[in-house]
This record gives C-alpha cells, structure tokens and sequence, in this order.
C-alpha cells in the first residue's frame, strides 16, 4: 500500500489501463479514491471491470472507490513476483511516513540534486535528501548478479566454442593423417580430387550433426535452469535454437574443413610411399 503524490504515476512513466491518475482535487475533503495495479484487479475482480469498486482499508468499511488502474510495476527488482497493489493518494493518507521522491528530468539527472535538495529545503527543512540514486543505476544494481551469470556464461560458452572447434579440427586432422596412403591409392586410381576431399570432409559433417543432436538435448533439458537466469525472455524460443546452432555448425565446419583441404595438395607418388 503506497500514498503517492498526483505527479507520481506521470514521473514514472507509468502506463495507464482504465480510469485515471490522482489529481490536486483528490483531498480530504473529497470522496476517498485508489488506484490499483493489473495484478491485484486480476485477483479481485476477474472478468469484471475494476472501475467503481469498493474497498476499506476496515473489515465494515467500503468507502473507498477505484477510480484507476494502471500496469504492474517492479519497484524493488525483475526477479520478485508482482504482487497485488493498491494506491491512496497522498493528500487522503491518513498516516504520513518517509518514502521515495521520484523526479523526472530533462539531461542528466544528477546534475539536478543541488536543485532538488534547496526545493526540498523550502519545503521543509528538517526532511532529508538520501540515497540519491538514478533508475538506470537502481536497475543496474538489481541486475549485477544476474549479470554476473550471464558473463560466465558467454565466457564459458565462448571457451567450448574454441575448444569444440579445436576437437573437430585434430580429429579430422588426425583421420587424414592416418588415410593418406588411402588417399594416395584412390587418387592414383583415379579419384578426383573433390571426391576425396569430400570423403574426409564427410566426417566432420557427421560430427557435427552428432553434436548439435546431443547439444539441443541438452539445451531442452536445462531449460528451467537457463528460465532463472533472464528476465523476460523465452529460453525456449525456436529462432534462438535456429541461430546457435547455425553458428555452431558453421564454426565447426570451417574447423574439419581446414584439416580436409590438404588432402588436394597430396602427391599420389608420394603418398603411396608413405607406408
């Protein structure tokens, strides 16, 4: 239960769904109104419109009317559910407590503080002006662990990318070696160059088809765990899936391919000499 000014919802950018916002006539000399948020309109009133309910903040008392109701808003961090809110206004409030002072500026925020805190001043002297934060850094402190996550896992991530490719590439590397009097049979018999240089590369081809199976398995069933890790965002979104894999198969691709293409440059003489 919050009590915040008229200006309040405006200064946040709040969005409105139904009704209105407070205004300089809701005193209390006025009929007591609320604003609530979408998720505790959803839990009272389904289906039914918000607008011109009842609530009291007693058990008999009902003398309090929706006129308003606006989107849910996250004001201490992503990963909390929302939970159900209501809103009185701050001229109506019954119990006058510190709280927040949202400011909505032109250019950079901070460089309004001296100014904010002589108007505050004015205002009342003995009302302190702490904890001056802007929103981005107030978001950016509720992301750092998250954030600190997700560069583990793009460093991590990145790391298997290389070492993957550098497998692929000393295996295949390491096949061609062993066939190379093969190889030189087959050219001295013959075989044309591409035939051979897709012989090789053919089986790279096949590992990275047996990777990128085991890999999407693998993506599918850690998908709670990568849920926790970002907020609004589908971990299980298909052209996500489509994307990595592409990447994948192309970085692994180019690693077999390097290794299969010096089977080209094979002498079939020298070659069959190599026993």
């Amino acid at each position: 239960m919050d009590a915040p000014s008229p200006e309040y919802f405006q200064a946040l950018e709040a969005r409105l769904l139904e009704g209105r916002f407070f205004n300089r006539f809701d005193t209390r000399d006025s009929a007591q109104v609320a604003i609530v948020n979408r998720a505790l309109a959803q839990a009272c009133w389904r289906g039914e419109a918000p607008l011109g309910k009842k609530l009291g903040l007693e058990p008999n008392d009902q003398s309090i009317t929706v006129v308003g109701v606006v989107d849910d808003v996250r004001m201490t961090n992503l990963e909390r559910v929302v939970q159900p809110e209501v809103y009185f206004p701050l001229l109506q409030s019954r119990v006058l407590m510190a709280g927040n002072m949202v400011v909505r500026t032109k250019g950079d925020p901070l460089g309004y503080v001296d100014a904010i805190r002589k108007a505050l001043g004015q205002v009342d002297p003995d009302t302190p002006l702490v904890r001056i934060a802007t929103m981005e850094q107030l978001l950016w402190r509720s992301l750092a662990y998250r954030r600190f996550n997700m560069v583990l896992v793009i460093l991590f991530s990145t790391l298997a990318f290389g070492i993957a490719a550098l497998g692929i590439y000393g295996l295949v590397a390491y096949a061609v070696s062993t066939r190379i009097h093969e190889l030189g049979i087959r050219l001295a018999l013959g075989a044309e160059k591409g035939q051979i240089l897709f012989l090789v590369f053919r089986e790279g081809v096949f590992l990275v088809i047996a990777g990128e199976i085991v890999g999407l398995v693998g993506a599918l069933a850690l998908n709670r765990v990568l849920s926790s890790m970002v907020f609004g965002i589908k971990t299980n979104d298909a052209s996500t899936y489509a994307i990595v894999m592409a990447v994948s198969a192309a970085l692994a691709l180019f690693a077999s391919y390097l290794p299969s293409r010096r089977v080209t440059s094979i002498d079939p003489i020298i070659a069959l000499r190599c026993e």
